[in-house]
């Protein structure tokens, strides 16, 4: 930059390139259809726990969900965002989907997207009453007791009865004594490799015990 005082400021060439891709994936979500946002075109937020699972994953567990529900049904993802997108590509018309999610990015669905704070469980609205959903897939923000405690209170309180957790290996003993749920064979992977090992639970017979 010039030491005179009337020079405009100039931007170095990487500052630049960083806020125009800035400006990209703003005007890109700002364009996103209201029910149908691609995937991947929300990034994940490490610093809200965030960790997208890979495609191969969020297919298989959208799937799951699917068949769970017999091609007829509700749905809801409680901070499951990725799997979300999924199910919008993949079910049909008697299937509805809801995203649970703390991360206000994902408003951008609409209708579909419901703000979410696992701190306070059951402050939802008033049109999703007790047991709506056949099923809930809950992937809880941070291994602790504390949230996946919390998160329960949620999911017992929508579901009707089958559940799907996904969380950390080490959350074993305590999903089972919350949720009734078990470790299954299915090994779900993420974008981004995890320092913890990561499985998926169910209270119900699965497709992802085979």
């Amino acid at each position: 930059m010039s030491d005179s005082d009337d020079d405009p400021p100039r931007l170095s060439s990487q500052a630049l390139a960083a806020l125009q891709g800035f400006y990209q994936e703003e005007q890109r979500l700002a364009s996103a259809p209201a029910g149908g946002l691609s995937v991947g075109a929300v990034q994940e937020d490490w610093r809200m726990s965030q960790f997208w699972y890979s495609e191969e994953t969020a297919a298989r567990l959208a799937e799951e969900l699917l068949s769970a529900v017999g091609g007829r049904g509700r749905i809801a993802c409680v901070s499951a965002p990725s799997v979300y997108q999924k199910l919008k590509q993949q079910r049909g018309e008697e299937v509805s989907v809801v995203l649970l999610e703390f991360d206000r990015r994902f408003s951008v669905y609409g209708q579909d997207f419901v703000f979410y704070d696992y701190s306070n469980p059951l402050d939802l609205p008033e049109d999703m009453g007790v047991q709506s959903f056949d099923i809930v897939i809950a992937d809880p923000p941070y291994l602790s007791e504390e949230c996946l405690s919390k998160v329960a209170l949620t999911v017992k309180f929508l579901t009707r009865g089958k559940v799907l957790l996904c969380t950390g290996a080490i959350m074993e003993e305590q999903a089972e004594k919350l949720l009734g749920v078990k470790m299954c064979k299915f090994l779900p992977k993420h974008n981004r490799s995890l320092a913890n090992e990561f499985r998926c639970y169910v209270n119900y017979d699965s497709g992802l015990d085979l």
